[in-house]
């Protein structure tokens, strides 16, 4: 069997690494422009911030490739047809398949702001490889920097940027930090911690215009509330999207939606052709079409479609959501469900009085339904359990010791934190 994936990122990867231990026979050939080999794209922060090399962003060692009998292209597939069972790269090779993946990821959002066509340097994104040679290249010559969009990806290069001395504003349009993912109080939290390392965060305020100098540099940025910020270097972060663009100038397109639109095997509208990851949107027999853009889910469904290219007819069904990251030194968990609840749930809400600690436990009144925590780690698997087994609130308050993780050989004192019953509230 000859299996063609097309993007090397983590879904892309996982496919192939979980194919080649069903068939130890497969012919596998991975296509990805971007880099040589797979890196993780969370961590780029951190190769920014000088805490880790590029090739330690490389979550496999080089050689496991070769051991493993997976060939890598470095190359863009630029065409398709459907019939032929061919792929065309930009190179003017040609690839001949059995069974096709398409493992795109997403790409930044940028939207239509005025003076945006007159910029020819300093506006950076933060997902890629080629966002990282930027933002290292304008580095040295940039004073102040402004970030606009506020979730997890601006938050990060808010960090790294202070790390290089650079002056940061933050730009949010939303009355507090990523309401789609956090309440009020923990928004105020991540606010507090911006705020204490010297970031000038305002909410309730976005860009309107980019202005640009004599060579069309970044120069600074008009917002809606009338000031003109200075700024060589602006970052725009305003949340991800499927990467299909190139996908409508092919022969022959799969299906599209707002990403490759896949049925629940995960297998767009071409036999012997699947999507996984930031591009796939899943449409189930029942309910809405829905998208999974976490890396948690995108190697899920990676390891999903590896079986599904040998018949398996496996249906996706996604678990129990779970996150996690940091916003500079405090730790963040999410599981289950927390945000998209109906205004109003029942929350149980707890904060320690000195510390960058809460914890948000969501239910029903019998069971519960997620967890919002900050400040300290906590082993998501223990918190999917007990939404699974249905536990009731009052059962896990007495048992969620059992879930936290050792930091630094001590637990956070939950004792101290001052506890009370609050609806959840949303404010846009």
């Amino acid at each position: 069997m000859k299996i063609v994936i097309v993007g090397n990122g983590v879904a892309g990867v996982t496919c192939a690494m979980t194919a080649r231990q069903r068939d130890p026979h497969a012919e596998i050939t991975i296509v990805g422009g971007e880099t040589d080999y797979f890196f993780s794209r969370t961590a780029l922060m951190y190769s920014y911030m000088d805490r880790m090399s590029r090739r330690d962003l490389e979550p496999y060692e080089r050689k496991a490739y070769a051991e493993q009998r997976i060939a890598l292209l470095r190359d863009w597939v630029i065409d398709h047809h459907a019939e032929a069972k061919t792929v065309h790269l930009s190179s003017g090779a040609t690839l001949s398949y059995d069974k096709l993946v398409l493992a795109l990821g997403a790409t930044p959002n940028r939207f239509g702001w005025d003076g945006i066509n007159d910029v020819k340097d300093g506006l950076v994104h933060f997902v890629s490889m080629q966002d990282l040679d930027a933002c290292e290249r304008l580095t040295p010559t940039t004073r102040e920097a402004i970030v606009v969009g506020g979730g997890l990806i601006g938050i990060e290069l808010v960090e790294s940027l202070l790390y290089h001395g650079v002056k940061v504003t933050f730009l949010i349009r939303e009355p507090y930090y990523w309401p789609l993912a956090l309440g009020r109080e923990e928004g105020d939290i991540v606010t507090e911690q911006l705020r204490a390392h010297g970031v000038d965060v305002r909410y309730m305020e976005e860009m309107k215009r980019i202005e640009v100098d004599s060579v069309g540099r970044v120069s600074g940025v008009l917002t809606n509330k009338g000031e003109t910020i200075p700024c060589q270097m602006l970052g725009i972060c305003v949340g991800v999207r499927p990467s299909i663009d190139r996908l409508k100038a092919f022969t022959d397109p799969p299906q599209l939606g707002r990403g490759v639109v896949v049925d629940e095997t995960l297998q767009t509208s071409f036999p012997d052709v699947f999507a996984c990851g930031d591009c796939a949107e899943i449409q189930p027999i029942e309910g809405r079409s829905y998208t999974e853009m976490i890396w948690y889910s995108a190697k899920r469904q990676g390891r999903h479609v590896a079986a599904n290219l040998f018949g398996d007819q496996l249906r996706y069904a996604p678990p129990i959501f779970f996150n996690s990251s940091k916003f500079f030194e405090v730790e963040y968990t999410t599981v289950g469900e927390v945000m998209a609840l109906p205004e109003g749930t029942p929350t149980l809400f707890r904060k320690h009085p000195t510390k960058p600690l809460c914890q948000r436990i969501l239910h029903n009144g019998d069971r519960v339904l997620g967890f919002n925590m900050l400040g300290s780690r906590w082993n998501h698997e223990i918190l999917e359990r007990w939404i699974r087994e249905r536990r009731s609130p009052a059962w896990v308050v007495a048992h969620l010791a059992d879930a936290q993780f050792d930091v630094e050989f001590g637990r956070a004192n939950l004792a101290a934190c001052i506890q009370r019953e609050l609806p959840l509230a949303k404010e846009l």
